[in-house]
Parts: structure tokens; sequence; C-alpha cells
């Protein structure tokens, strides 16, 4: 992918004061960015598989501001994964280095607004494995998402509640942690879900 084609596709999906510095990342880091639907249990992934162009994925329905945060991420995994294979912790202090390191550069109010930059300065001292286990920072990035007014939150779901998440019904199960173990209601399979998801209640 040429620069004018990086530059067309990530205008669609992160500010655009921050366009420029993430295509110099991608020019000096060649990889395979790939924008998804919509997962359950992860905004973004980072991997390799034998000979095959390493590859990052994130959904294509983050707003901007959590777009960009999620991308990063995924491109400190890259780094991490280039200097140290898979001899380090997948979010330990070289992983949380290269983060820190990518992200300094935007940390500016020419790419995030006052408030999530406010907030992001003090997540990105000891940034967390996800940044949905940052309530701080889920809910300073939620405001940027689109309205949604028929749509709740899942934490704010009694257990055993029936619910909607991308096209699928699940039954709210336990709490574990930061996440949810839900069960589609169809196949019976459970999966971990963030608790800060946006969903729509059935029953």
């Amino acid at each position: 992918m040429n620069k004018a084609h990086y530059h067309k596709v990530l205008s669609e999906y992160i500010p655009i004061d921050s366009i420029d510095y993430i295509i110099e990342l991608l020019e000096k880091h060649p990889l395979h960015l790939k924008i998804t639907r919509e997962r359950l249990t992860k905004h973004g992934d980072f991997r390799v598989s034998g000979n095959a162009k390493p590859q990052i994925t994130v959904n294509f329905n983050l707003n901007p501001y959590a777009f960009l945060i999620t991308l990063v991420h995924e491109l400190a995994h890259f780094l991490n994964f280039k200097k140290n294979k898979r001899n380090t912790a997948p979010h330990g202090i070289e992983w949380k280095t290269e983060f820190k390191y990518l992200m300094l550069p935007l940390l500016r109010p020419e790419v995030f607004p006052d408030d999530v930059l406010s907030v992001l300065a003090k997540h990105m001292k000891n940034p967390k494995a996800s940044s949905g286990a940052d309530p701080h920072l889920v809910k300073v990035l939620r405001k940027y998402d689109p309205q949604t007014e028929e749509k709740t939150y899942l934490h704010q779901l009694s257990i055993g509640t029936v619910f909607e998440l991308n096209t699928k019904r699940f039954k709210l199960g336990e709490l574990r942690r930061t996440r949810y173990l839900c069960e589609e209601v169809r196949t019976k399979k459970q999966y971990l879900v963030s608790a800060h998801a946006e969903v729509l209640k059935i029953s």
C-alpha cells in the first residue's frame, strides 16, 4: 500500500493530524493493516505466522480516537516482536516501553480533544493491556462514539439478561474482572465481553 492509498484509507478512521505520523510508522515498519468488522472481545490484534507478512487488525466501528489508540497499541506489539520475538510477556515492560514511545508524539491537542488528552496522558504512565481495562479512558472515549438511543452498556444489565451484540444474542453471566462471561443463545458458546460494551437489551 503506497502513501497516497494509506492516506485515503486512514483519513476515514483516525484524526487528520495523526495521519502523516502513522503513515511514517507503517512505511518504516511494513506490515499488513486490515480493518475488520466489530468483534466481541477485542478492538484490535497483532498476528505473525510463518513467512507471512505480520498483520494488524482494527475494528472498523471505533471512533477516531479509540481507533488511533488501538492502532498504536498493536504497532507497539509489532515493534516489540521485531526486537524480542516471543521472549517477553504480551503486555510486559517491553511492550509498555514501545507503546509509550509511539504514543508520545501524538499526545497533543491537535490530535486529541482536551478531555481525552488529559485522561490518556495519565493512562500512558502505566498503560494497561487494553484501553477497555481503564474505566476513565473508556468513559471519555465513549463521548465521541456515534449516538445510539436504543443501546445500553453491558454492566448496566442484570445477570441472566438476554442482549444483542454484533447481530448475535447472548445471555449475561458472571463478571470476571473487567469482562462478563456470556453465552451465545444459539450455539451455547462462551465469550468474555467487556463490561463497557454497548449492547441492545432484549429481555
